[in-house]
C-alpha cells in the first residue's frame, strides 16, 4: 500500500514539474516574440528587453546564449526586411571595434560572478533607461572618433552581459540616419557581433544540450516577429510606447541591482 501511495506521488509530482516547465517555456518564446516586436518597432532591439526577462527563467551563462541566438535570428530578418538601406561605410567604422571587443567582453564572463554581471546589467539598463527618459533627444557629436568608441564600448558590453543595442543606438543616431537606414545598419553591426561572440559561448560551454531543441523555435519566433515589427513601425505612436518600454525596462533592472547588492554584501 505504502509503495503504490509512493508511486503516485512520485508520478504526481513528476507531471507537475514537467507541466510547470512547458508553462514556463511557453511564457518564454511568448515574451521572445514580444520582445523582437517592440525591440524593432522602438529601435533598441530585442536583447534590451529579453535578457533581463530571460534571467527569471535560466541561469546568466544559459540565458546570454539563448538571447544572442535569438537576437542573431533577429537581425537576419530585420538585414532582410531592411537590407536595401544599409549604410556599408558606417557599418565597417562602426562595425569592426564593436566585433573586437565583443571578444574581450564574451571571454570575461568566464571570469565574473554571475550575480556581478546581473548587477552590471542592472546598472547599464537603469542608466540608459534613466536618462532616454529624461534626455529623449540626447545625441552623441557625430565623428570617427566617436564611431569607434560607440562601436568598442556597445560591443563589449554585447559580449560581457549580452545586450549594447541601447549604447549602439545612443551613438549611431548622432548620424541623423533615416529609420529604415538605421534599423538596417543597426542589425548590420549586431549580427557581425553575435556571429563573433556566440562561438566564444558554446565553447565556454554556456549551453546546456537540453535546450539545443528551442533554437529552431527562437529562429522563426525572430523571423516572424521582426516582420510584424516592420508592419508596425511606421503605425504606432512611437513616444509615447517608447516611455513605456523604458520604464518597464528601469523597475526590471532595479531588481538585478538589488540581487547583486546583496551577493556582495554577503561576500
Amino acid at each position: 500500500m505504502l509503495e503504490r501511495f509512493l508511486d503516485i506521488l512520485f508520478w504526481q509530482t513528476f507531471l507537475n514539474m514537467v507541466a510547470l516547465r512547458l508553462v514556463m517555456d511557453v511564457l518564454f518564446f511568448i515574451l521572445a516574440f514580444l520582445a523582437e516586436v517592440i525591440g524593432t518597432v522602438v529601435g533598441f532591439g530585442s536583447s534590451t528587453l529579453l535578457m533581463p526577462l530571460a534571467l527569471f527563467f535560466f541561469d546568466f551563462k544559459s540565458a546570454l546564449v539563448l538571447v544572442a541566438v535569438f537576437h542573431l535570428f533577429g537581425n537576419i530578418g530585420r538585414i532582410i526586411f531592411f537590407s536595401h538601406w544599409l549604410d556599408k561605410r558606417l557599418l565597417l567604422v562602426f562595425g569592426l571595434p564593436s566585433v573586437a571587443l565583443a571578444v574581450i567582453g564574451a571571454l570575461l564572463v568566464n571570469y565574473t560572478p554571475q550575480e556581478v554581471l546581473k548587477l552590471i546589467l542592472g546598472l547599464f539598463l537603469l542608466s540608459f533607461s534613466f536618462i532616454s527618459l529624461l534626455m529623449p533627444s540626447l545625441s552623441i557629436k557625430q565623428s570617427v572618433e566617436n564611431s569607434l568608441l560607440g562601436g568598442g564600448l556597445s560591443g563589449f558590453l554585447a559580449g560581457l552581459i549580452g545586450t549594447g543595442g541601447a549604447l549602439r543606438g545612443a551613438f549611431l543616431t548622432s548620424f541623423k540616419l533615416k529609420k529604415d537606414v538605421y534599423i538596417a545598419t543597426a542589425a548590420g553591426i549586431a549580427f557581425a557581433v553575435d556571429l563573433t561572440r556566440i562561438p566564444i559561448y558554446v565553447g565556454s560551454g554556456f549551453l546546456n544540450s537540453g535546450l539545443y531543441w528551442s533554437l529552431p523555435l527562437l529562429f522563426i519566433i525572430a523571423i516572424i516577429g521582426s516582420y510584424v515589427g516592420k508592419l508596425l513601425v511606421d503605425k504606432l505612436p512611437q513616444d509615447s510606447f517608447r516611455r513605456v518600454v523604458l520604464a518597464a525596462i528601469g523597475l526590471v533592472a532595479l531588481k538585478f541591482i538589488y540581487d547583486g547588492v546583496l551577493f556582495l554584501s554577503m561576500n
